[in-house]
């Protein structure tokens, strides 16, 4: 199974990351412990909404889509949950 996850940042609750892995445990603890540069800054996060591919093309297509303007937009309607909801 190929995996795009969205993250939230628990200490800005306003930063968000879109990813891809086929084995999300891991790849929260990479996130998590600052293995990664990208989101080391902005630790801890936590997995907000993840979805399941059985294609890697699609599932890298859908996280290139994520990461476009219109991508950000749609995430951000109807994907990332703020902890304000919860």
């Amino acid at each position: 199974m190929y995996y795009v996850y969205l993250l939230e940042s628990i200490s800005d609750p306003n930063r968000h990351y879109a990813g891809f892995s086929t084995d999300l445990r891991r790849r929260l603890l990479e996130h998590n412990t600052g293995k990664l540069p990208t989101t080391s800054p902005h630790r801890p996060w936590r997995l907000s909404t993840y979805l399941g591919f059985s294609s890697k093309k699609q599932a890298l297509a859908f996280e290139h889509y994520l990461k476009s303007g219109s991508g950000h937009a749609f995430a951000r309607k109807r994907l990332w949950f703020s902890a304000s909801y919860e």
